[in-house]
């Protein structure tokens, strides 16, 4: 057998050993799509109100400050007197600290020349630090992006769930801008599927919710025990979440409660933000990779698992970018070339048993197969079925208005999926990035 012959069979087999790695993550998203009956889970009323700390890390954000301040503190249904809007006015060169200030929240100013602190992290490091000085007494913390915006009953909700015992946890998550354009509409739909789908499944099988995003709760006397904030890397929220799994930390979702974020409405916007996603999440997975799994075993405990297992979707964006590309179009290639149209060919061609190794045919059929289950089904019927059951929770009043981004939403998850992919093997930095500042959840 030739050297071409065995570097084929070699990569072959590599290729066969990534289809497992890609399908294992992907067929547990498909569990929790086909669990999309399972009823949400809702924390009992509290009469008990608690102490609040809402935190805001800001970076020139002057054109939407003002709004996500004033909108908490005059729509929430939560009594004024129980909590505080805290602004991080962070290396800011407008008048973020103005705006915020006039709109009630009481602003720290953080001002660093080091350019490896201008991340997220170190605003929230530096706030939660300033408000344990205060002395005020909290019972757990909320904390947003200067762009959110959150049901009315937001806090009240937080507050049912802190009261039935829950210490950490994330919202829903879904777009103030739903429906500006079709591309807002795919990307609003990708990002509402782990809300709807994975995180409700999660709560209802007892698995720790993904606390990653903005919105979540932190009951106060874990930031006090850890002094103010513990993690300084892109994706600090992840790593918090990561962090108090290791602890011992049960994380949970709140369904009911909701956060409005401003989505992406194009192609940089969308890649701005993956690339900080990326990059963060393939060093976090490098850094808790080998401990997760070792809890996974030494507690039982799938949540350990389950969690690399999601977060590998940041490495199979790379392979569903390089690796499978290449070895196909080399595989076509080198197939067609030697006259490997069928399987009997091949295994005629390299002296083996017929059905070790496909032929041509045989490897466009299941790449096209593949391509079109993931389009009909991963694609349109994912899209599809979270329009059916959510329209109104995406800012929609029909479910005929997100249809163009359901029909998109197969050509968006190819957008996500280079982003990350190019995002990864980039160090963002934090950045000022486009607002709709005309839209509110409204």
């Amino acid at each position: 057998m030739s050297w071409a012959q065995q570097l084929f069979i070699v990569l072959n087999n590599i290729n066969n050993v990534i289809l497992y790695f890609i399908g294992i993550p992907f067929i547990l998203q498909m569990i929790y799509m086909l669990l999309f009956f399972l009823p949400k889970k809702t924390f009992t009323k509290s009469d008990k109100k608690s102490k609040i700390c809402v935190v805001i890390p800001a970076h020139n954000e002057a054109d939407v400050i003002y709004n996500t301040v004033k909108d908490l503190i005059d729509k929430q249904t939560y009594p004024r007197e129980m909590f505080d809007v805290y602004v991080v006015a962070h290396n800011c060169t407008d008048n973020t600290k103005e705006e915020a200030e006039k709109a009630g929240a009481i602003v720290f100013e953080l001002n660093d020349e080091d350019p490896s602190k201008h991340i997220v992290a170190y605003a929230l490091k530096h706030a939660y630090e300033e408000i344990i000085k205060t002395g005020i007494h909290y019972d757990f913390s909320i904390r947003f992006d200067a762009d959110n915006h959150c049901n009315d009953e937001f806090l009240s909700l937080m507050n049912d769930a802190y009261n039935s015992g829950v210490r950490i946890a994330r919202p829903y998550e879904s777009g103030i801008n739903m429906t500006q354009n079709y591309f807002t509409q795919a990307c609003g739909l990708y990002y509402t599927f782990d809300s709807r789908f994975s995180s409700r499944a999660r709560e209802r099988l007892g698995i720790d919710a993904h606390v990653n995003g903005p919105g979540s709760l932190i009951a106060f006397d874990i930031i006090e025990r850890i002094g103010g904030y513990d993690t300084t890397s892109i994706t600090e929220d992840t790593e918090f979440n990561f962090k108090r799994m290791l602890e011992g930390e049960k994380c949970h979702f709140v369904e009911d409660a909701i956060v409005y974020e401003d989505l992406p409405s194009n192609f940089t916007d969308t890649f701005n933000r993956n690339k900080r996603i990326a990059s963060g999440n393939i060093r976090l997975l490098g850094k808790y990779t080998p401990l997760f799994l070792w809890k996974s075993i030494s507690k039982l405990r799938f949540s350990f698992l389950e969690q690399i297992l999601t977060y590998m979707f940041n490495i199979i964006c790379i392979l569903l970018c390089t690796w499978l590309p290449a070895f196909y179009i080399y595989s076509a290639i080198y197939l067609g070339v030697n006259g490997c149209w069928t399987q009997e060919a091949t295994a005629l061609f390299f002296n083996l048993p017929i059905g070790q190794i496909m032929g041509l045919k045989s490897v466009l059929t299941i790449v096209a197969f593949a391509v079109c289950c993931l389009f009909l089904l991963c694609g349109l019927g994912q899209g599809f079925l979270l329009v059916l059951l959510d329209y109104k929770k995406m800012g929609a009043k029909t479910r005929r208005e997100l249809i163009p981004g359901v029909l998109l939403f197969p050509a968006f998850t190819v957008i996500y999926c280079l982003t990350m992919c190019i995002g990864a093997f980039t160090k963002p930095k934090w950045n000022k990035i486009n607002r709709n500042v005309n839209q509110s959840k409204e």
